[in-house]
């Protein structure tokens, strides 16, 4: 069975878009602390393929995560899906008034993306910042008070043997994930029309009007970009690559041929894939409809 590693712990919303595209029934799905050590599990050979959350529509690009997967590490992009970041209301039931609720137990981003209904329902409520949703749920379980809630995922309160009080309680009904699966093993996927590739473009220091001859190579060819982002090298104040996304895939005709025109003016491009890509609601990676 295929090795999956994913930023845990247990029951994050991470874990829920993981299993949702490979089914636990089929893979190995390890939960690691960090985004460094879930790549470097698949590095080492200890997993076959790395998740990464890297865009949500509420906060945006992931940048840390973009960030290591460009200068750390060496795993090529094989998949991305989409995947809905619901949050629930969790803790013990006790009729249907939540005035006895005093305090809320989570991580500061899930608490910011309720805020809508915080305010509408539980007013003047107490904050307890955790180190993940999922460490949230298990605190009100331990506690075994009705005064305590978290906001966390629906798997978080199945494994805690916890109720949802109130369902998806998210600001944004369109609140999305962008996870990509890296690794060098060649996945088995089922068909799809919809490819992309990623690409990073470092600009020369010297050539006034690079960036819009970058563009144009894609432009004049009407090769859509979905995505572009500056993102610093590190190496000198001021230095700057492009993270570009693109509709499309290598195998097409227009593509390689754009990318060797910015290459010819002396721009440095690493491909870091070039994969298929599945929206919410989809299939997994072993073509089961969901």
């Amino acid at each position: 069975m295929t090795r999956i590693a994913y930023l845990g712990p247990e029951g994050t919303v991470s874990h829920e878009a993981t299993a949702h595209f490979f089914p636990e029934q089929e893979h190995v799905l390890i939960p690691y602390k960090w985004i460094s050590d879930v790549c470097i599990a698949t590095v080492q050979q200890d997993t076959e393929v790395s998740v990464i959350p890297i865009e949500n529509t509420i906060d945006g690009s992931v940048n840390p995560h973009i960030d290591f997967l460009v200068h750390e590490v060496d795993l090529p992009i094989q998949a991305e899906w989409i995947y809905p970041s619901v949050q629930n209301l969790i803790g013990y039931k006790s009729g249907e008034d939540l005035s006895r609720i005093h305090t809320i137990v989570s991580i500061p981003v899930a608490i910011a993306q309720c805020q809508q209904y915080l305010k509408n329902h539980l007013p003047g409520i107490t904050f307890q910042h955790v180190s993940s949703t999922a460490e949230g749920v298990r605190t009100v379980k331990e506690r075994q008070d009705p005064g305590f809630a978290a906001i966390g995922t629906a798997l978080a309160a199945s494994m805690y043997e916890l109720d949802i009080l109130a369902a998806n309680i998210t600001d944004h009904e369109n609140n999305y994930t962008r996870f990509i699966a890296v690794g060098h093993q060649t996945l088995t996927l089922p068909a799809t029309q919809a490819q992309k590739t990623t690409i990073l473009v470092t600009l020369p220091e010297d050539y006034p009007g690079a960036l819009h001859q970058v563009l144009s190579a894609f432009a004049w060819r009407r090769i859509n970009l979905t995505k572009i982002e500056s993102r610093p090298t590190k190496k000198n104040l001021g230095s700057y690559f492009f993270y570009i996304d693109i509709e499309g895939s290598l195998q097409s005709l227009l593509l390689p041929n754009a990318i060797s025109e910015i290459e010819a003016i002396g721009c440095q491009v690493r491909i870091l894939g070039s994969y298929p890509i599945y929206s919410y609601p989809t299939i997994n990676a072993k073509g089961v409809g969901y």
